[in-house]
C-alpha cells in the first residue's frame, strides 16, 4: 500500500524564519546564542535544584558552571574548526564567530570533563556525583540548543517528502542538492530524543530518591552516555554536514565509543559491584 502523504497537514513542514531576532545597528540578537545563554541558565538552576535533593552545596553547581562554560563552549568550537579547517583556513576571522553557529556537542562533553575532573579536584568532591547533578542539565540544554541549528537552517538531512519535512533555502543547501526542498529535520529528532532521555535521568534520579531504585554514584551520567549516543549515532546516519574523519563521520564514532564507555561503566557498578574510580579516593556509595 503507497501512502499519500501530501493529504496529511501542511503544519509540519518546518520553515526557520531566519537565524536573527532583532538587529539594532551594530547590535545583533540571534537565536543561536539566545538559544545557548537559556540553556546555561536552566541547567544551573535544574543542576542546583538536584544538588539540594541530593543533599550537595548547590553553590559547588554555580561555580561548576563558570568552569563548564569556560571549558566546553571553546572546546566545541575548536572541534568544530579543526574538522572544518578547509573552509576555516580560507576565512581565519570566522573562527571566532561562534554566534553564527558551529560548535560540536562531543568537543563540549570532552572539555566539560576536563573541567570538572579538575573542579571535583580542586573541591575535594566526587567527580561522578557532580556528573550525575549534570547530565539532566546537560541532555535538556542540547535538547533546547537544537533549535538553534532550525533557526540557522543546518544541521538537516538527507532530502525527504515525508510531512514532517524541513524547508532549506537555496543557499544553504549542498551544491548537488540545490533542486530539492526539503530535507530531514533532523535537528527536530535530536531534540526530541533528548527530551526523552532527560524524562529518564528525573525519573532515575526521583526513584532513587525515593529509595524504590537505589542508584550507584555515576549511574545517571553512565545511562546519559548511552542513551544518548544510541540516538545520536541512528541521527547522524541522516545528516548531510557530518563531521568527516576521512570516510568516517566522526559524530558516528565517538557515539560508538560513548555507548562503550556507558555500558562498561555500569557493568563495572552492576555487575562487578565496585565503585567507579574517582578523584576522591574514599567516595563511594548509593544515592
Amino acid at each position: 500500500m503507497v501512502v499519500d502523504f501530501s493529504i496529511l497537514p501542511l503544519g509540519f513542514q518546518f520553515t526557520s524564519p531566519g537565524p536573527i531576532i532583532v538587529k539594532l545597528g551594530p547590535i545583533v540578537i540571534r537565536w543561536y546564542g539566545l538559544l545557548i545563554a537559556s540553556a546555561v541558565l536552566i541547567g544551573v538552576t535544574l543542576s542546583q535544584y538536584l544538588a539540594k535533593r541530593r543533599h550537595v552545596n548547590p553553590d559547588l553547581l554555580n561555580d561548576l558552571s563558570i568552569w563548564l562554560v569556560i571549558g566546553s563552549i571553546p572546546a566545541a568550537r575548536l572541534y568544530y574548526v579543526l574538522f572544518q579547517w578547509s573552509e576555516y583556513s580560507q576565512h581565519p576571522e570566522k573562527i571566532i564567530a561562534i554566534w553564527e553557529g558551529g560548535i560540536a556537542i562531543h568537543g563540549a562533553i570532552l572539555g566539560g570533563v576536563v573541567a570538572a575532573l579538575i573542579f571535583a579536584k580542586l573541591n575535594q568532591i566526587s567527580f561522578w556525583q557532580l556528573t550525575d547533578l549534570v547530565a539532566p542539565s546537560l541532555i535538556l540544554g542540547q535538547a533546547i540548543g537544537r533549535w538553534g541549528n532550525f533557526f540557522n537552517s543546518e544541521a538537516f538531512g538527507r532530502p525527504t517528502g515525508l510531512p514532517w519535512k524541513l524547508y532549506i533555502p537555496p543557499e544553504r543547501r549542498p551544491v548537488d542538492l540545490v533542486n530539492f526542498e526539503y530535507f530531514h529535520p533532523t535537528f527536530l529528532y535530536e531534540s526530541l530524543w533528548n527530551f526523552m532521555v532527560f524524562a529518564l535521568l528525573l525519573t532515575l534520579f526521583f526513584r532513587a530518591l525515593s529509595k524504590k531504585s537505589p542508584l550507584k554514584v555515576g549511574t545517571l551520567f553512565l545511562v546519559y552516555l548511552v542513551a544518548y549516543s544510541l540516538g545520536r549515532f541512528w541521527i547522524e546516519g541522516l545528516r548531510m554536514d557530518s563531521l568527516m574523519l576521512g570516510p568516517l563521520r566522526m559524530a558516528q564514532m565517538v557515539s560508538l565509543g560513548g555507548m562503550f564507555l556507558g555500558l562498561v561503566g555500569l557493568a563495572w557498578l552492576y555487575v562487578l559491584k565496585r565503585p567507579l574510580p574517582d578523584v576522591v579516593s574514599s567516595f563511594k556509595g548509593d544515592c
